[in-house]
């Protein structure tokens, strides 16, 4: 299983927002190859980068800090604001390796067959994120009446074989994951699964690991605010 440290961007900075308010945000770093420098000297061969503002308004204003963590040379897995064909495409020539798509999959999930065709299934994620189960878009802003696991159902159809789930309730409160829904995430579909939400503690990333065992198509886990809070040491949980 693999652990992914988290560097979500916005206005070039890292930031961490409390279950994704953009009212809510706290500034870790300014020059964000900062963190991806100290997450690959830890161990980590993945990073897993959120461009905020592509979230919210559609359009990246990042692709210099996204640049910036390429050249520290740890894989990139990267989402916010892929909405188009064109975006994917930049994103993948400019050396992301693996590109998140959420709200187009979300509205659209046909686009995710064309993705997969123009580029193959595994540098392609289905970002799902969930409030009460219910699909949230546009950056959480928006939530469709939409089931998370039936969304994730309809996007494995169309090829999808790596979906990032998130519970948006948990994201950023370090109150631990929503356990429960991420094993009912695993056991819906065979797509491999990125858990991502309220993760706290090592003992989190333990019980994934647990997890794991009894459902092999649980991937990774992605961590973000419990490695800026100090609470989850990066190089001990790549051991765990």
């Amino acid at each position: 299983m693999i652990v992914y440290p988290a560097i979500d961007l916005r206005g070039g900075r890292v930031v961490r927002l409390l279950q994704g308010r953009a009212d809510a945000e706290t500034v870790y770093f300014h020059d964000p190859s900062a963190p991806a420098r100290r997450w690959k000297a830890a161990g980590a061969e993945w990073v897993h980068v959120v461009d905020l503002d592509g979230a919210f308004d559609g359009a990246s204003a990042n692709r210099e800090a996204v640049s910036g963590i390429l050249e520290t040379g740890m894989k990139v897995q990267l989402g916010g604001g892929m909405r188009s064909m064109e975006d994917v495409d930049k994103a993948l020539d400019a050396g992301v390796s693996r590109v998140v798509i959420g709200t187009r999959a979300a509205v659209e999930p046909q686009f995710v067959a064309e993705l997969v065709k123009a580029f193959g299934a595994d540098r392609i994620a289905v970002g799902i994120d969930a409030k009460g189960g219910r699909v949230a878009i546009k950056g959480w802003v928006d939530t469709l009446e939409k089931d998370a696991l039936e969304l994730a159902r309809e996007v494995e159809s169309h090829g999808a074989t790596t979906i990032i789930y998130t519970d948006i309730s948990r994201d950023g409160m370090l109150v631990g994951p929503n356990f429960e829904a991420q094993k009912a995430m695993c056991e819906a579909v065979s797509c491999r699964i990125i858990a991502s939400g309220g993760v706290a503690y090592p003992a989190d990333i333990t019980r994934f690991r647990e997890m794991a065992l009894r459902h092999p198509n649980l991937d990774g886990v992605i961590t973000g605010k419990a490695l800026y809070e100090g609470k989850i040491d990066l190089h001990d949980a790549l051991k765990l």
